[in-house]
């Protein structure tokens, strides 16, 4: 079946005009991580890697991150184009979401910009605000995107896309 892409309105990104290879693009706004009722990381700069299918993954700079809520686990990923991913547990008043946020301490050569910077799947967050809107999670639990109301795709992670 073909995949019905949304055209973007005015002000709006498509996900499909983004490219693969993915791409790392400077962010320069208000990024914000809620968990267990606090702001537990805050930034006005970060990195957003920009990837066909997929709404933006924003990466963040460590000292972002109220200290004492990443907690280093045993577990890895790779990606073909970002190198291997290490993963964190985040904790906070009692709480803990297990393998809710990851970095690249040795990142492939196009993705030396993030090198340890921290990413966070909202899906495991209380909420995670880009620029003051609340975004959605990317679908499926494997990727990390956050939609807001200027990405439009269709996205890959929803049941029946895996393949794309």
């Amino acid at each position: 079946m073909p995949i019905k892409k949304i055209k973007p309105g005015p002000g709006q990104e498509s996900v499909w005009d983004y490219p693969r290879p993915p791409k790392l693009e400077p962010f320069k706004g208000s990024i914000k991580i809620i968990f267990a009722g606090d702001v537990i990381a805050e930034c006005q700069t970060a990195y957003r890697a920009l990837e066909t299918s997929h709404p933006p993954t924003y990466y963040l700079p460590p000292d972002a991150f109220k200290t004492g809520v990443l907690i280093a686990v045993e577990r890895t990923s790779y990606c073909e184009f970002k190198g291997m991913a290490h993963y964190f547990d985040i904790a906070h008043k009692g709480r803990i979401a297990e393998y809710a946020a990851w970095s690249y301490p040795d990142p492939n050569k196009n993705f030396l910009p993030i090198q340890n910077y921290i990413s966070v799947y909202a899906h495991l967050m209380e909420a995670c605000y880009v620029n003051d809107e609340k975004v959605k999670a990317q679908e499926g639990g494997f990727y990390g995107g956050w939609v807001t109301d200027n990405i439009v795709g269709p996205f890959k992670g929803a049941p029946g896309t895996w393949g794309w």
